[in-house]
C-alpha cells in the first residue's frame, strides 16, 4: 500500500486516531495503524507455529496443483507466507505498503537462513514498482480490508490482475464479515491468529467499518480499522475485474456452511 514517510522511533508505541476513531476510514490509514510497537508484537498474535499447524499445505500444494513457480506476496507483513513458500522452492517476491512490516520480514527471513525480495509498493500503483508477470498473487491475513473505498479496492484489483500471466491466479482471503455483521461475533482463533492470551476482537462494527482492538498479556491495546468485506460482494468485484473460476474456501475447506468459517479463502483464475 501506500509509502510510508519518514521513520519510526523506539518511542512509537501509540497509535493515533485523532478525536474520532470512528470516522477514520480511509485507505491510507494503514501506514499510521503499524506503528513500530504493534509489528514487534505481530508475530507473537499470529504464532508462526501455529499458523502453520492450521494451514498445512493448503496453499503450497494449491499452486503446485497448477503448475505455479513464481509467487508475489503483495501483503507481506512480517514474512510468514513469504518465508513459508521459498521454504517450499517457490520464487518469491515480498511486497507491503508499511515499511516497518518489511524490515521485520527481512529480519524474519534472515533468522530463518532467507534473503527477501522486498519492495515497498502501493497496491493501487503496484505496477509501476513491480516488474515483470508472475504466475500467482497472495493477498492474505486479511489485508485487502485495509482498502476502504470501492474505487481502490477495483483499482488494485485491476493492477493485480496486469502483473499475472495470462494463466495466472489470486489467492485473496478475508475474515467471515457476514458472520460479524450479521451475528454475534465468534471465532474459535484456530488457524490465523493463534497466538496464547492475546484477544483480537471486534470494538464496533458497522456495514463500512470493522474497529477491532488486539490486547496482549502486557497489557498494551491497538487498533484496526478495516471495511468489513462481504463473501458474495468480493467474489463479485473478483470477477467484473476480469477474473474467472472463482472457488471459494472456508478455513480451508472446500465445503463448510456459511455461518462456520472465520477466514474465506477465494481462488480467482485470470484465464477461463
Amino acid at each position: 500500500m501506500a509509502s510510508m514517510s519518514g521513520s519510526q522511533t523506539a518511542m512509537d508505541t501509540k497509535q493515533d486516531y485523532g478525536d474520532d476513531p470512528l470516522s477514520v476510514r480511509e485507505t491510507g490509514h494503514y501506514r499510521e495503524e503499524y506503528i513500530e510497537g504493534f509489528v514487534d508484537k505481530w508475530d507473537a498474535l499470529i504464532d508462526w507455529d501455529g499458523r502453520a499447524k492450521g494451514e498445512g499445505q493448503f496453499f503450497v500444494d494449491l499452486l503446485r496443483e497448477r503448475g505455479k513457480h513464481t509467487v508475489l506476496d503483495v501483503a507481506t507483513g512480517t514474512g510468514f507466507h513469504s518465508c513459508r513458500l521459498m521454504e517450499e522452492g517457490f520464487d518469491v517476491t515480498s511486497v507491503d505498503g508499511s515499511a516497518e512490516m518489511l524490515m521485520k520480514a527481512f529480519e524474519n527471513a534472515g533468522d530463518r537462513g532467507q534473503v527477501l525480495k522486498t519492495t515497498q509498493a502501493d497496491w493501487r500503483w503496484l505496477n509501476k514498482d513491480i516488474k515483470g508477470k508472475f504466475d500467482a498473487i497472495i493477498c492474505l491475513g486479511n489485508s485487502f480490508t485495509h482498502i476502504h473505498d470501492e474505487m481502490d479496492r477495483r483499482r488494485a484489483l485491476a493492477e493485480f490482475y496486469a502483473a499475472l500471466k495470462h494463466d495466472g491466479i489470486l489467492i485473496i482471503d478475508h475474515r467471515n464479515y457476514d458472520a460479524i455483521l450479521d451475528n454475534d461475533f465468534s471465532t474459535k482463533h484456530q488457524f490465523y491468529y493463534c497466538g496464547k492470551d492475546i484477544v483480537a476482537e471486534p470494538e464496533y462494527v458497522d456495514d463500512g467499518l470493522a474497529r477491532f482492538r488486539y490486547s496482549f498479556p502486557d497489557g498494551s491495546v491497538y487498533n484496526l480499522n478495516m471495511f468489513p468485506l462481504r463473501q458474495r460482494y468480493v467474489k463479485q468485484l473478483l470477477n467484473e475485474a476480469g477474473f474467472r473460476e472463482i472457488k471459494t474456501y472456508g478455513d480451508f475447506q472446500a465445503d463448510f456452511g456459511e455461518e462456520q468459517p472465520d477466514f474465506y479463502i477465494q481462488v480467482a483464475e485470470k484465464t477461463y
